[in-house]
C-alpha cells in the first residue's frame, strides 16, 4: 500500500515504498521483475505411479487424484491396428494401461507396441461402456469400471466448464 496507513492506536504511520533492485543479467543487460530465481522452487506434483498409490491407500483425494491423472503419460499396449487393446475376460470390457514404460514391459513384455496419451485424452477417446486398468502387474493395480469413468468424464466437464 502507498501513502498512509492506520496503526491500532490510531496513530498515522508512512509506508515506504522501493521498487525492486536491479540485477545484472547474463550479457550485461540490467534486469527488473520476475528476472530473479524464485527462492523457493515449486514443488513438483506427484508422478502418476505415486499418485495411484496416493489414492489406493486413501491419503488422496479423488478430486486430486483425477488432476494428476489428466495431465500425466499413460502407456497403452497396442495392436497392429490403432486404438486401444481391450481385455473381454472380465466382468466388464477393460482397457489395460500403464503409468510407465516399466510397468507395460512387466505385464506385455519388452518388445511389446505400446502408444502414449494423456490420461484427459483416455477419458476422451475411451469407448462408452469401457473401463480401464491402472499397473495391471503393479503393487497398486488400480480399476476404473465404465461408471466410474463417466463420473470422471463429469468431472473434467465440470472443472473445464463450471
Amino acid at each position: 500500500m502507498y501513502g498512509y496507513g492506520q496503526h491500532g492506536d490510531g496513530s498515522a504511520a508512512q509506508q515506504q515504498y522501493a521498487p525492486p533492485q536491479q540485477q545484472p543479467m547474463q550479457g550485461g543487460m540490467q534486469g527488473g521483475y520476475g528476472q530473479q530465481p524464485p527462492l523457493y522452487p515449486e514443488p513438483s506434483p506427484p508422478s502418476l505411479a505415486d499418485a495411484v498409490r496416493a489414492f489406493t491407500t486413501g491419503s488422496m483425494a479423488a478430486e486430486d487424484f483425477q488432476q494428476i491423472f489428466a495431465t500425466s503419460k499413460v502407456y497403452c499396449p497396442r495392436g497392429d491396428n490403432p486404438g486401444f487393446l481391450a481385455l473381454h475376460n472380465t466382468q466388464q470390457p477393460v482397457i489395460p494401461m500403464f503409468t510407465s514404460l516399466k510397468e507395460l514391459r512387466r505385464y506385455a513384455g519388452k518388445e511389446s507396441k505400446y502408444f502414449v496419451i494423456t490420461g484427459a485424452e483416455v477419458i476422451d477417446l475411451l469407448p462408452t461402456g469401457y473401463g480401464f486398468v491402472l499397473d495391471m502387474e503393479g503393487d497398486h493395480r488400480m480399476v476404473f469400471d465404465a461408471k466410474a469413468v463417466e463420473q470422471m468424464v463429469d468431472f473434467a466437464m465440470r472443472r473445464m466448464y463450471g
